[in-house]
């Protein structure tokens, strides 16, 4: 009897592992958050080089807390600051030091503008005294510590202000700042999409000048949204956005002296048409930094500017048949010496030069790229960075001197490896993941990388993952008939059968420079690939040429004509998986979102006889229709290449479409406009197309919130299934059909 009841219950073990190990995906966990992974947020190196803070928040108590942990021992020090410590607070989200670290400043009430800028309440915390005081009566933008920690730059309504904290008076540099007209130390919106920054202004290193970038947008054409929201009457969002070709703000250069209370402008009358991409003071109190660009963007010149006098000089100039890509690289060393990253070679790389700007050394060399600059250890005279020096896919980091020699791996397990240095470059938290290891974060010795402590391992959410006996994603290399080796990898179901023929879907994004093939831990579309092959189809994803981090002439060779290559490498790639004898050709389909939903729209219109069926978010449908920095650095404008804007855009392509399309946007995407998905349907509805179409309201670029995503992300698998069906139709069916 006993026996029988242990064979019982060995029995409901085994059963139970069985369904433990075979759970299906849902679209409502993907979406619902049930594989979040564990980070490290906000994490700040300390001055002493020994420990490091992070932001730690509490989900049940919803306090925020500025935690202070030993680098070597991983023991938590001390509690900087913790939100139910200050009456004027209730929680924070994001925290800034001052340079000296007996201040911060605290992030309230933090509301999203566009992409990268947002609107808060802010206060500084005093450690030492334990005081905390509100910068601002209102939202403001980009606060901003004097090195001297005495004084806190900010932005409201378009206007420059500081504060100084030792009495308490505002100062307002500027007084013209106006909706939709002149904008004063924060960027417009396509520098702010762009260019990817939004503070312009930056504090010199005595905290007695400030530089910053004035915008007037007044004569820049305006566009506008409806705001549906919930009130009777709709509202309307407008604001300035330059299309290709259009006008765009007119830019200029000013330097406050905070002890004159004088104002200053840069002359930079020797430049028409242009972009100030970025500034930035040197290790010269003196000495002001700026990069221009012209608008073609082929053309940069780093330039030196005396904040006295404001004379400038160019003491580095980058030129590139197609354009240059502008960084946030740019380092100033003691001695004003700097470093710089340039694809002058064919691929991005470290280089040294003088405060002059004379070259002095090549820092690397390599057919791999240099995909993050970390800083420079004075100490040892060593230069920190990451590469794709174990494959394209694949991120290591590195050490190397400042002369070009004794390179060293830290951190180049096969995958995505991440680092945070330490502020005296001893110690460096290293991020690593791919396709098999969730983010963890580990603590490294600098001088050899050795691994000294794992700090966040995810383990829970490894196993949590492993219940579920995902499919392996297998990278490869795939070959077009026309000899283009293009990076891919590919999912396939479980229990696959190469007897059998499966149904393809393919995903792509492929804009310039852009990655999608990356040996990396899941996002939340992976679970969704991953679900879509328990269900019996094959995913793949290729990279075609455009895309990044294989050198330059792979990425540059879409200029002047963004969707000719990409699209044809997404047919080709299509035609060669669908010669392999366990895909069916018959039934392959494509999507993408933003640029990847202009690829699968051109993909099914000009390989319609290749995919079936395609989805596309958010796409662009005419490059005439978006901005003037990202369209024109690829394109030029329309007015110069007409052909090349028009011979690619899917919406001078309705006549050919054949299979199925899903169509979909929102309506509050201030990014890729409603308009192309407007102006799409218009021309489908013209040319007495069938296709299939939804609108999100109100809904950006990410068109989320609330069940936003679940509901998105049903809709396009229930069209998966309808038109890219697991199981073939027998000919008699089609005939029914």
């Amino acid at each position: 009897m006993q026996l029988r009841v242990w064979g019982v219950l060995i029995l409901s073990f085994f059963v139970s592992l069985t369904v433990a190990q075979n759970k299906q995906l849902t679209l409502e966990e993907i979406w619902g958050g049930e594989f979040r992974t564990e980070r490290m947020q906000s994490l700040h190196s300390m001055n002493n080089g020994k420990e490091y803070t992070v932001l730690n928040f509490d989900k049940v108590t919803g306090v925020s807390a500025v935690d202070k942990y030993d680098y070597k021992t991983q023991q938590k020090v001390a509690t900087l600051i913790s939100s139910n410590a200050i009456n004027e607070i209730s929680t924070f989200t994001d925290y800034k030091f001052s340079a000296d670290e007996t201040k911060l400043i605290l992030a309230t009430e933090v509301e999203q503008v566009y992409r990268r800028s947002r609107l808060g309440m802010y206060f500084v915390h005093d450690i030492t005294s334990g005081t905390t005081k509100l910068i601002f009566d209102q939202k403001i933008q980009e606060p901003t510590f004097s090195p001297d920690g005495k004084k806190v730059g900010f932005v409201f309504e378009n206007n420059l202000y500081f504060k100084n904290l030792e009495n308490d008076e505002i100062t307002q540099i500027t007084t013209d700042g106006k909706k939709n007209a002149i904008i004063n130390g924060v960027t417009d919106w396509v520098y702010e999409e762009e260019f990817a920054f939004v503070r312009a202004f930056d504090w010199n290193k005595k905290g007695d000048k400030i530089a910053f970038i004035r915008f007037d947008e007044s004569t820049v054409p305006e566009f506008s949204m409806d705001v549906y929201g919930q009130a009777l009457y709709p509202d309307q969002q407008v604001f300035k956005y330059p299309k290709a070709g259009e006008k765009n703000a007119d830019v200029s250069l000013h330097i406050f002296d905070v002890n004159t209370s004088s104002l200053k402008t840069v002359d930079l009358s020797s430049y028409s048409d242009f972009y100030i991409a970025r500034i930035k003071f040197t290790k010269d109190t003196n000495v002001l930094s700026a990069q221009l660009l012209n608008r073609h963007q082929n053309k940069l010149d780093l330039l030196f500017i005396d904040a006295n006098s404001v004379a400038s000089k160019v003491v580095l100039s980058e030129t590139d048949k197609a354009y240059v890509d502008v960084t946030d690289n740019l380092t100033f060393l003691p001695n004003n010496s700097f470093i710089w990253t340039s694809e002058k070679d064919g691929f991005n790389h470290i280089y040294h030069y003088d405060k002059t700007g004379k070259l002095l050394k090549q820092v690397t060399k390599g057919d791999w790229e240099v995909t993050r600059y970390y800083g420079f250890n004075k100490r040892n005279g060593r230069i920190y960075y990451q590469s794709t020096e174990t494959g394209s896919s694949n991120r290591g980091v590195y050490t190397i001197g400042i002369n070009g020699k004794g390179k060293k791996a830290l951190a180049a397990n096969l995958g995505q490896n991440s680092a945070s240095f330490s502020t005296s470059f001893d110690y460096f938290i290293n991020t690593f993941s791919n396709v098999n290891t969730p983010p963890s974060y580990t603590l490294h010795e600098s001088k050899n990388g050795k691994v000294v402590k794992e700090i966040v391992g995810n383990k829970e959410l490894k196993q949590k993952v492993a219940d579920y006996n995902l499919p392996s994603k297998e990278f490869f290399t795939l070959t077009t008939e026309k000899g283009h080796a293009l990076n891919a990898w590919m999912i396939k179901p479980k229990d696959f059968n190469q007897n059998k023929e499966y149904p393809l879907f393919m995903f792509q994004y492929s804009g310039p420079g852009s990655q999608q093939v990356s040996n990396r831990w899941n996002s939340s579309n992976d679970y969704w690939y991953y679900m879509l092959a328990q269900q019996g189809y094959i995913v793949a994803c290729v990279d075609g040429r455009g895309t990044g981090f294989k050198g330059a002439e792979f990425k540059k060779v879409t200029y002047k004509e963004l969707g000719k290559y990409e699209v044809e490498d997404q047919i080709d790639a299509a035609i060669e998986l669908g010669k392999r004898p366990y895909i069916d050709a018959e039934r392959i389909g494509i999507w993408g979102w933003s640029y990847g939903g202009f690829m699968s729209s051109n993909a099914i219109l000009k390989g319609n006889d290749v995919f079936k069926m395609a989805i596309a978010v958010a796409p662009v449908t005419s490059w005439r229709f978006y901005d003037t920095i990202y369209t024109e650095r690829y394109m030029q404008t329309p007015q110069e290449n007409p052909g090349g804007y028009d011979e690619n855009s899917p919406i001078n392509h309705v006549e050919k479409l054949k299979g199925d399309y899903l169509l979909i946007h929102g309506t509050g995407d201030d990014n890729v406009h409603v308009q192309n998905t407007m102006r799409m349907v218009e021309a489908l509805v013209q040319a007495n197309k069938q296709f299939d179409w939804a609108l999100y309201p109100d809904k950006n670029h990410g068109i989320y919130g609330g069940a936003t995503r679940l509901q998105l992300y049903t809709k396009m698998t229930n069209f998966i299934k309808r038109t890219l069906p697991v199981e073939k139709e027998s000919t008699l069916e089609k005939i029914k059909g």
